[in-house]
């Protein structure tokens, strides 16, 4: 059994109460209704019964044993006695009634029922020793279940999916894009389908494959789409499942895990988010006594005891391969290493194909368009946005999914939905079309900058407006220039208010955060400053230690770091004057633009390239097309 699913202590106690009460009643009810046979109805003398006898008033006699159940003729019903030694009968003509008297009412023999009797004497002292039976009886199993918990606290929570399961299997035909890393899975597909043919080689096919890349590049879909290409169960579990706060308890399930991958064989064992055990050991607290550095101990001891004919692969994904321990990715380990990329436009367009399989499109929906206008989305960023796209077509009421569905749920997906309710006072909406205004010129003017797509004052997210820019053509790698410009960018709507207004707002506080990362990073990291030279002060590895916050190792010295800090204010510096200059040079064409951002709130690209045009700017170039 793959999965074992503990059931609450407290939860199965309420269950258990619920039981009880629903018991009681029940017993209630039946006692009532053996109660209401038995209960006591009007007794009358026998030589009362004599005298309604003589009164014609005798409906009806019923004897059983030596009890009487009388009917009157007007529908009364008592009880009463007669004598043991005699009939009935007898009886009342030793008490004068004569032959006629006799005939005017019927008599009713009955037999009285054992059951009934043994019920009527036993159950008023059974039942309530019954429910204490019971209720010890519960108890024992509760504590017989707690106990059985207990055992199966170390057992292994992973999820499996069988071949057989057509539900849930997937194969590479429903994963688009990745196909450098579909290419150097299928080696492995090949080994479980037919593993004699590696093994007769000699070869040893790889023990552990991690796949490496930035959240929601489909990681977990690859891994299951190995399973389902060969064929074999697909063991699922989260690093996070192997800890818990007793010591022990994550090394157990790793054993456990492993001995049933064994028997499933050829099976794969799929870790997601490994870097929650995996990371290196010794960097946080507790020592070798860490309940996290025991799971990854015997992790790397199952992965050890590994024979190429158990032909059980483990797969593992992370996003930060940076921060896990060495011995997990050497050879005999995780020394297969595959790394998923985010989509370029021709990934992006056949993942959308497969995200809008089951959707209703209009005529007019062009997914090319719209993988065009998602540089830097991932898969799943993809899946959400056609996602989106639909319940914006079902809250509008209509049948199918348009283009301009699938163009709003970009923006949704990138900034959040529009806020409707954030209604913007005039002088406020002024200052936001000029703040929008100068991103827009400045990043359309300088000739390394993004070209503007969309340019709008309505309040989205945290934002209180945006600008769309999208690069010409896919970037992998990204000059100097580049940076410099989309500085400037950033700081055209901080140069905008200055110009205009002659004061700033808190609206370009965001502006200035990124623009400073980005100037920090262009010294730090990429050794672009011609003061500083060709150096990286940040390390290739993330810090690993207690927390980021708590404790930065600094590879540089203090007087470094005020160097750092002046090239960081020099670069925001020149940033500032160059789309200062930009802006006072083309004011007009930044009046035209916010005058028109004041009045429709939104300008779309053709719009927006006709006003370029008009002022004689040269356009950039248009996406290009695969």
């Amino acid at each position: 059994m793959a999965t074992i699913k503990n059931t609450p202590p407290v939860k199965s106690f309420t269950k258990n109460i619920l039981a009880v009460l629903l018991i009681f009643m029940i017993l209630a009810v039946s006692y009532s209704f053996f109660t209401d046979q038995f209960k006591k109805q009007e007794e009358i003398s026998f030589s009362s019964l004599v005298d309604e006898i003589k009164a014609g008033s005798v409906k009806s006699i019923t004897v059983s044993g030596n009890d009487l159940e009388i009917i009157f003729s007007s529908g009364l019903v008592k009880i009463s006695k007669k004598e043991s030694e005699s009939g009935l009968l007898e009886t009342l003509k030793n008490y004068g009634i004569s032959e006629e008297q006799l005939s005017k009412f019927t008599f009713d023999i009955r037999e009285p029922s054992g059951l009934m009797v043994w019920l009527g004497v036993l159950l008023p002292f059974l039942i309530p020793i019954l429910i204490i039976v019971w209720f010890f009886w519960m108890a024992a199993r509760q504590v017989k279940s707690s106990s059985l918990q207990a055992f199966s606290f170390g057992k292994s929570q992973a999820r499996v999916i069988v071949p057989s399961d057509k539900k849930e299997r997937i194969t590479f035909k429903d994963v688009a894009g990745v196909q450098e890393a579909k290419e150097e899975l299928m080696e492995i597909v090949e080994f479980l389908r037919n593993p004699k043919k590696f093994l007769d080689m000699g070869a040893r096919i790889p023990k552990g494959v991690l796949l490496m890349g930035l959240p929601g590049t489909g990681k977990t879909l690859l891994a299951r789409a190995v399973a389902g290409e060969a064929g074999v169960p697909f063991f699922h579990i989260s690093g996070s499942e192997f800890v818990e706060l007793f010591v022990g308890v994550g090394a157990s399930r790793v054993r456990d895990l492993f001995k049933i991958a064994k028997k499933s064989a050829p099976a794969i064992v799929f870790i997601d988010e490994i870097d929650a055990v995996g990371r290196h050991r010794g960097a946080g607290m507790g020592g070798g006594h860490d309940e996290r550095e025991q799971t990854l101990n015997q992790i790397l001891v199952e992965m050890d005891g590994f024979e190429p004919h158990e032909k059980v692969i483990v797969m593992a994904a992370t996003n930060r391969p940076d921060v896990l321990d060495p011995a997990l990715l050497r050879p005999g380990r995780f020394d297969r290493r595959v790394i998923l990329d985010l989509p370029d436009i021709k990934d992006r367009k056949e993942i959308l194909k497969i995200h809008s399989v089951k959707k209703p499109l209009t005529e007019d929906v062009v997914l090319k368009i719209i993988a065009e206008r998602t540089p830097g989305f991932s898969g799943a960023d993809l899946q959400n946005l056609m996602n989106e796209g639909a319940i914006l077509a079902a809250r509008e009421n209509r049948k199918k999914i348009s283009q301009f569905d699938l163009i709003r749920s970009i923006e949704k997906v990138m900034l959040g939905p529009e806020r409707k309710s954030h209604l913007l006072s005039v002088e406020e909406k002024k200052i936001a079309s000029y703040h929008e205004a100068g991103h827009s010129l400045v990043s359309s003017v300088l000739p390394h900058a993004d070209p503007v797509h969309k340019v709008s004052v309505v309040s989205r997210g945290k934002a209180a407006g945006y600008t769309l820019k999208l690069p010409v053509e896919e970037r992998h790698l990204y000059t100097k220039s580049h940076f410099i410009d989309e500085l400037a960018v950033s700081l055209g709507g901080y140069a905008a208010e200055k110009i205009v207004f002659g004061d700033l707002t808190t609206g370009a506080a965001d502006d200035l955060y990124h623009a400073t990362d980005v100037a920090r990073a262009l010294i730090t990291k990429y050794g672009m400053s011609d003061k500083i030279g060709p150096v990286a002060f940040e390390g290739r590895n993330g810090n690993i230690f207690i927390g980021k916050n708590l404790y930065t190792e600094k590879n540089y010295s203090e007087e470094v770091a005020k160097e750092i800090d002046k090239e960081v204010k020099n670069f925001m510096e020149n940033a500032f004057k160059e789309a200062t200059r930009v802006l006072q040079k083309h004011r007009e064409l930044l009046n035209t633009i916010a005058e028109k951002l004041i009045e429709k709130e939104t300008i779309e690209r053709d719009e927006f390239d006709e006003i370029l045009t008009s002022f004689r700017i040269k356009l950039k170039k248009d996406i290009a097309h695969t």
